[in-house]
């Protein structure tokens, strides 16, 4: 169960290993919520570099290059991403396999995003283990390498094996990813700054009707915050009765509606004394507070800092 709130764990390194043609919006998928999670709890949780096997800068599919931080020959950290995407069979060459090997004894987890599977498996790190890839390659995947349980699914944890079938699946994974390490709450957050409702579900997650009833509540009360819902109002609209949505959202996210509701109109209001000039009233309004000195306190509790504190320091440091 995670909790609503953020846990204190150290900052994860990762390592993400470039190949010729890899695919842009996979590596936006799997970096930018990481960016979004450091900057929406201000802390940094996730670093990262960007690597190849050699020496010289690396060119997406669309011929973006990028210049890597380091060869993986020297890396180490706590996780490593691998990412082929198109021409994958190309770079399943032994120098691929000696260097993934090699770099498994120094990554506490590796990653195959989109065709990366097949790198790992070809290098023998999947063996034994539940795995994707994308799913134009599953059949061929699952019959080169029958020692691996291949699924259709969009993305696979399986112990420090993490495998992912695509681009728009990286989201989901990385989503999940903070979610389980760092609270729901910041999952939802990310989520919803990239205008997704339903991507702060793990892989499993948001399948049932429970699942799917806590979404439309989340997204109603995403649609409601200048004039809140009552919480039975919400309920009544997704088709549930209070006490039931208030053990399904407990369930799914370790806290009340109540709870969550108002973190959402908080995180609007921190925002809003981020981005913006109006004052704290105005402000207050914006986020479904009557009382600015309502808001004000609840801003305190929430984020230990006013909201006039908080712009304050960033003025500062812009300064």
């Amino acid at each position: 169960m995670q909790s609503w709130t953020k846990s204190p764990a150290a900052s994860q390194h990762f390592g993400v290993l470039l190949f010729e043609g890899f695919s842009n919006h996979c590596l936006a998928n799997t970096i930018e919520p990481m960016r979004a999670a450091n900057m929406l709890s201000n802390r940094a949780l996730y670093d990262w570099s960007f690597l190849a096997l050699g020496a010289g800068p690396v060119r997406s599919s669309s011929g973006l290059p990028v210049v890597p931080h380091g060869q993986l020959s020297a890396a180490t950290g706590d996780a490593l991403v691998v990412m082929p995407s198109y021409g994958f069979r190309d770079h399943a060459r032994w120098s691929t396999q000696s260097g993934l090997r090699a770099a498994s004894h120094r990554f506490q987890t590796l990653l195959g995003m989109d065709t990366g599977s097949w790198l790992l498996a070809e290098a023998g790190l999947l063996e034994g283990h539940t795995a994707t890839i994308h799913w134009e390659e599953l059949s061929a995947f699952a019959e080169r390498f029958p020692e691996i349980d291949a699924r259709r699914e969009r993305f696979v944890i399986d112990r420090n094996r993490v495998t992912c079938s695509g681009a728009m699946a990286a989201f989901d994974l990385v989503l999940h990813m903070i979610g389980r390490d760092h609270g729901q709450a910041l999952a939802l957050e990310v989520a919803h700054l990239f205008m997704t409702r339903d991507s702060a579900r793990s892989h499993s997650g948001g399948a049932s009707p429970a699942g799917r009833v806590v979404n439309r509540a989340l997204a109603l009360m995403q649609d409601h915050l200048e004039h809140p819902l009552r919480i039975g109002e919400i309920a009544r609209r997704v088709g549930s009765t209070q006490k039931a949505l208030e053990l399904r959202v407990r369930a799914e996210l370790g806290t009340t509606p109540t709870t969550v509701y108002r973190r959402l109109r908080l995180n609007l209001a921190r925002k809003l004394v981020v981005d913006s000039d109006l004052g704290i009233a105005e402000i207050a309004l914006r986020s479904g507070y009557a009382n600015p000195a309502a808001m004000t306190r609840a801003f305190g509790t929430e984020f230990g800092a006013t909201p006039r504190a908080l712009r304050a320091s960033i003025t500062s440091q812009v300064a």
